[in-house]
């Protein structure tokens, strides 16, 4: 199957860069592979630690090397409905273990928290540095070299991209990620965006909004929109780490439970220990990476997996950068229409053919890299499947239907909604930033109106409520990148900028931090890079200046005079109410070495 010729460019250029470092990683991988896990030259009170709390049989299993190790990585806890339903999860899990000729342990559990429940409070500060907390976490769980494969149970934001980091640096361990489904659907995300407008505006009580938000997020589950949670879903399974088919399957179904105990019993499957062995870390290589990207911008996924795609490669040795995932958008057509690129919800999408039918079109065309190593094998054809509830309650897979069960939100590949992805990359002497506009109507594509600067979204709320934001203005939020306050997503400004420009009023917004896989119809340039807090140019943007954004060309300009503009001293702000309470100031360490945007916002690389 060939590759389609922009895609394998792109892909050519990543292997080159990435030579040194992914050279390095294998080598590291390979020498961890060739020593294992050997249970059995374990001091035997080393080994009657690790298997002191199992049953007899499972402790004569652990005796020796015979019977292969199954380690849970679990993101549990009760309070987020998308995890929430791994609580039953080791248990499954052990249970086909035995079933299979293994054993398996949770091997640790990492911090999970819900950005839904952190949006605009002190809380989301922690957010971004929590998917490198995950992978230490994880790390120390594997570190007691048990286990002969690992299941990560995780499901949201930076929980996945955490997970798998740990996973690419424990590479020398076959690994599956097991997802726990979407809730099933409320009231639909068309009308939960206009109660938040209304009440933004002042028209509907807080009473309203609650009852409206109660409704759209109800029961166990993922979110149903499609924001970075359900993308982290989408970039496992194109990515080869679910088994096929089951990203968007309904928790607390038999066909969701079958599916689990199918993964379980595949990771065992491809241990050293037989004749599969598929290693993570070899596994996924530039091409897999390259087709998480393609998905991402095929199906109008996260702007967040601009940073989490470039960190999660880092793991791997591979050096992926903004201006890669660019040039693959504009290669790359939309073919679903999701929310908030779309008034479906990913319960419709799955319900219309969903991510294999989209897999099955990507592939006609060279879009993605067939020939890859995934979990279920060699070629990503096998994942152009449904999965299906066969007899006897095991997981039966069929052909994807030739025709998509409903064109408004899952299109062919002829028929694209777009013919890119719809994310950019936006450059010019403002430094760097990433702008998405699948659900920009193409007239806003273009803003040039004078600056409105803010040190943060509650002095753009209360400017709002005043009244003062009249007028055409570009919106410039700034000191909140990684260094300044851990990078928090910004969703409190979505509402009073939606107003302003259903009013008329040409608006966008340019900000260092993050709006993620939420961000819909304001043209918003985010991850402005250099931040603010290292002196970058949007430090020196002023009040009056006028910002040209242009999604069109891939610019970003403050029209000043560059003499002007490069004399002049970068702005401060007092941080100091960022650096305390609800844990942040054990957060600072991490906010002082984090690395900028572009590199993948981290601390570990």
């Amino acid at each position: 199957m060939t590759v389609d010729p922009r895609i394998a460019a792109v892909t050519k250029r990543i292997v080159e860069r990435s030579r040194p470092g992914r050279e390095t990683y294998l080598e590291r991988l390979r020498s961890a592979a060739s020593k294992g896990p050997h249970r059995a030259t374990l001091s035997c009170g080393n080994l009657a630690h690790g298997f002191a709390a199992c049953g007899p049989a499972d402790k004569a299993s652990l005796s020796g090397d015979v019977v292969p190790n199954l380690g849970i990585i679990t993101a549990y806890n009760d309070m987020l409905s998308a995890h929430q339903p791994f609580e039953t999860y080791p248990e499954l899990i052990r249970k086909a273990a035995r079933e299979a000729g293994g054993v398996a342990q949770v091997a640790g559990g990492v911090p999970a928290m819900c950005d839904g429940v952190t949006q605009g409070q002190p809380g989301m500060e922690l957010s971004l540095f929590s998917r490198d907390v995950i992978a230490m976490s994880a790390a120390v769980g594997l570190s007691h070299n048990m286990f002969d494969a690992a299941v990560y149970l995780g499901v949201c934001d930076k929980i996945v991209p955490g997970l798998l980091i740990a996973a690419l640096t424990f590479g020398h361990l076959p690994t599956i990620f097991i997802p726990a489904g979407p809730m099933t659907t409320g009231l639909s995300n068309d009308e939960k965006g206009r109660i938040r407008q209304l009440y933004a505006e002042g028209k509907v009580g807080r009473d309203e909004l609650l009852e409206s938000e109660s409704k759209s997020y109800h029961g166990p589950g993922t979110c149903t929109f499609y924001g970075t949670a359900n993308s982290n879903q989408m970039l496992m399974e194109i990515m080869g780490l679910h088994t096929p088919g089951a990203s968007f399957i309904n928790p607390g179904t038999p066909l969701r439970d079958a599916l689990t105990a199918e993964a379980a019993k595949r990771a065992l499957a491809i241990t050293a220990l037989g004749n599969e062995f598929t290693p993570i870390g070899e596994m996924i290589d530039e091409r897999s990476i390259v087709n998480g990207v393609v998905g991402l911008h095929a199906t109008g996924g996260s702007t967040n997996h601009t940073m989490h795609l470039v960190a999660m490669a880092r793991a791997a040795g591979i050096t992926l950068t903004w201006q890669d995932i660019s040039e693959l958008s504009d290669a790359v057509p939309l073919l679903a229409r999701v929310y908030p690129n779309g008034p479906a919800d990913v319960n419709h999408f799955q319900a219309a053919g969903g991510l294999n039918f989209l897999i099955a079109e990507l592939l006609k065309t060279g879009m993605l890299h067939e020939d890859v190593r995934t979990v279920w094998g060699k070629g990503l054809t096998a994942y152009a499947v449904e999965a299906r509830l066969g007899e006897g309650g095991s997981v039966e897979r069929v052909p994807v239907p030739v025709e998509s069960g409903d064109p408004k939100v899952v299109t062919t590949i002829d028929k694209p909604f777009q013919p890119n992805g719809g994310l950019k990359m936006l450059t010019g002497n403002m430094g760097k930033a990433v702008i998405k506009i699948s659900a920009v109507k193409p007239e806003r594509y273009v803003v040039e109106a004078p600056a409105r600067v803010f040190a943060d979204q509650n002095e753009l709320q209360d400017a709002f409520k005043a009244g003062s934001l009249t007028g055409d203005f570009v919106a410039v939020v700034r000191f909140q990148g990684p260094k300044a306050n851990g990078m928090p997503e910004l969703h409190k400004l979505t509402p009073p900028l939606g107003v302003l420009q259903d009013r008329g009023q040409a608006i966008a917004l340019v900000t260092d931090g993050r709006m993620s896989g939420a961000s819909g119809k304001v043209p918003a340039a985010i991850h402005v890079t250099p931040e603010a807090k290292d002196g970058g140019p949007i430090a020196k943007i002023r009040d009056g200046d006028t910002i040209r954004l242009d999604a069109v060309a891939g610019t970003l300009e403050v029209l000043v005079p560059a003499a002007e503009f490069d004399a002049r001293q970068p702005a401060d702000a007092d941080l100091s109410a960022n650096e305390w309470g609800i844990g942040r100031e054990l957060f600072a360490r991490l906010r002082e070495n984090a690395g900028p945007a572009d590199e993948g916002a981290s601390v570990l690389y």
